[in-house]
């Protein structure tokens, strides 16, 4: 999305401030600098939000907590990481967001997700403000009660500063639902009480029905909305899919649902082209490879005889719809290029900010729809702030209630996406449409509780 001449210089202006103020987090830059592009001009045209300087208010965390978390492994060796909780705005009700653990967990990464979940939380139009928190702790090759330790000594710090009313933690990549488990098994242990702390948590003890979907089947309600834009269903079509864990599995199976058909997958390591088609028993091979087994994806092309690119992302392969589900900035403006060329009609982000601002310049100047994660990924937080709404009438809902009330969730963002984003031309800047509805309904509520 480009910027007009006429906002162009207030962009610069703003981004140097924002660099000056939180030098070396080029991941929180780039998050805000795709706001700034659709946001400013709107803030120009309406000088309420000018006056008050909603924006730069915005972007500076309400609280950043940093600790220590000690932890001993199965060697009896004294480790020690780092933990991190950005309660980025609470404008609209509690910080709500997941924990990240991975090796490379930053401040910035944290801050840049903390940030993203404001709006994607806005969208939502559920009562939930934006957090995010985690630690550069990786739980690959870990015991089961390596990772358990880690979890309580976690929780030991992060306690005191959250709670049901005030900041809901859930999960995101390296926090599935063993460590959900764990982290709220020693927060009630802690503060003696059984609430609604944690979502993502198991179905026994207070989880939702279908909360483990619910960003992988968004994704595809998404998908699904903005091809009837154009007439268009995603029956028949080919669907590359980056990514083999809690998202990219369940848009999978949203895919084959909906009659689409799904043919990569991917880890840290490569990918696997399956032209045939990842078809139900393949998925289910997949489902044990990653969640029990937590295997490499290599081992599915030797299972099923298709090739595996080792090293490599999947944006090479001919497709139709393109779904990155894996990490930040994992498609660039290459492989950009690669799916113009190769007759890519349409992307949808599954993972947070996935695309480099690069990369969404080419896909918008070559006219594909392209849908940024606040809006399209937005069905995971939206299913949690369902399990949150179960929690507090101590009552669980059906599958299809769930699934229900995700699917008019999901239509509800692409309808405001719409309504901010539509292009006299009849087009949808799906960019814009997103950014300047999450950004109006915390600002609005900012502006309506003084300047706090």
């Amino acid at each position: 999305m480009i910027a007009t001449k006429q906002s162009a210089s207030a962009i610069d202006k703003f981004m140097q401030m924002v660099e000056k103020h939180n030098p070396a987090q080029p991941e929180f830059y780039q998050a805000v600098y795709e706001v700034a592009l659709a946001v400013i001009p709107f803030i120009e045209e309406h000088p309420e939000y000018k006056k008050a300087n909603i924006l730069e208010r915005m972007i500076e965390p309400e609280r950043i907590l940093i600790f220590r978390v000690p932890w001993m492994d199965d060697a009896g060796n004294f480790r020690v990481n780092r933990g991190y909780r950005v309660q980025m705005n609470n404008a609209i009700g509690p910080y709500k967001g997941g924990l990240r653990f991975h090796p490379d967990v930053t401040l910035s990464v944290l801050k840049f997700l903390a940030f993203e979940q404001v709006f994607k939380n806005s969208l939502t139009t559920l009562p939930i403000g934006g957090g995010k928190g985690g630690s550069d702790f990786d739980p690959k090759g870990k015991s089961d009660n390596e990772v358990m330790r880690f979890c309580q000594s976690f929780m030991i710090e992060l306690f005191r500063h959250i709670g049901k009313d005030t900041d809901i933690p859930a999960g995101d990549i390296g926090v599935g639902s063993r460590e959900i488990g764990y982290l709220f098994g020693q927060f009630k242990r802690l503060k003696n009480e059984f609430n609604g702390v944690l979502t993502g948590k198991g179905y026994a003890y207070g989880g939702s029905l279908i909360r483990p979907e619910a960003t992988g089947y968004g994704l595809l309600f998404f998908v699904d909305e903005m091809l009837k834009t154009k007439g268009e269903t995603i029956k028949g079509k080919r669907v590359v899919i980056s990514g083999s864990g809690n998202v990219a599995q369940y848009a999978i199976e949203k895919t084959l649902a909906f009659g689409g058909i799904p043919i990569t997958a991917s880890d840290s390591n490569g990918f696997i082209y399956d032209h045939q088609g990842i078809d139900t028993h393949k998925l289910a091979y997949l489902l044990d490879l990653k969640n029990n087994r937590r295997g490499r994806i290599s081992e599915y092309a030797e299972a099923f005889g298709c090739p595996y690119f080792e090293g490599q992302k999947p944006w090479k392969i001919p497709c139709d719809v393109a779904l990155p589900c894996a990490i930040q900035n994992e498609l660039d403006e290459e492989d950009a290029k690669k799916l113009v060329a190769n007759g890519c009609k349409l992307v949808a982000e599954g993972a947070n900010m996935p695309s480099t601002p690069k990369a969404i310049e080419v896909l918008q100047k070559n006219r594909l729809l392209y849908a940024p994660g606040k809006a399209s990924n937005a069905g995971g937080v939206a299913a949690s702030g369902l399990e949150m709404s179960q929690n507090s009438i101590r009552m669980y809902w059906t599958r299809e209630e769930v699934e229900g009330r995700l699917r008019v969730i999901m239509e509800m963002i692409h309808e405001q996406c719409i309504r901010y984003g539509k292009n006299a031309d009849g087009s949808v800047d799906y960019v814009k449409g997103a950014n300047i509805a999450g950004f109006v309904r915390v600002a609005d509520a900012m502006l309506a509780e003084g300047h706090v």
